[in-house]
């Protein structure tokens, strides 16, 4: 999570930032006392697929912080110039080594206080053997009713799942 007492310095001057009120009815922003120039907290955009695999939801175990040892979909950041299905993708292979058709939307997740808004894509399996790569401890193939619930890393994994399982598995 951004926290605005994070940023202290202009990143164009290096100038003192303080907050100040641009526009009534908006939250105060970060301004360079310097220069003027505004620096805006936007949201960071990450990108998850589920992928089944002979019936079974495709799943890894995290070997990195936050939620090291829980599960979650594969997925991660967007980069700057990817497209958000071409980040579903990538995050994809490198994750559980599975190359994947991006198809119908799952759901977008925002949640009060975080700075990640995150894309679900269903996705269909082109090719790969599911294996634990960048970032997993392990991989798991789960049937809706063995789904670890109570081991799931992040809030949005969770939920993705959940309208998954009611949009396509009805």
């Amino acid at each position: 999570m951004h926290r605005i007492e994070t940023y202290r310095f202009c990143p164009r001057c290096g100038g003192p930032l303080e907050l100040k009120l641009i526009k009534a009815g908006e939250p105060q922003r970060l301004v360079c006392s310097q220069c003027g120039y505004v620096f805006y907290l936007d949201p960071k955009i990450a990108a998850c697929t589920i992928t089944e695999v002979a019936g079974r939801i495709v799943m890894l175990k995290r070997a990195i912080p936050p939620g090291v040892g829980l599960w979650v979909i594969p997925g991660g950041f967007v980069d700057v110039g990817e497209t958000v299905e071409e980040a579903a993708r990538r995050e994809t292979w490198e994750e559980v080594g599975l190359k994947v058709d991006i198809g119908p939307l799952v759901g977008v997740y925002s949640y009060p206080g975080s700075s990640v808004a995150i894309v679900v894509y269903h996705a269909k399996l082109l090719e790969g053997v599911p294996e634990a790569l960048d970032e997993s401890l392990e991989v798991g193939l789960f049937l809706p009713e063995d789904i670890p619930w109570l081991e799931i890393a992040f809030r949005s994994s969770e939920d993705a799942l959940q309208d998954y399982l009611e949009k396509f598995r009805k």
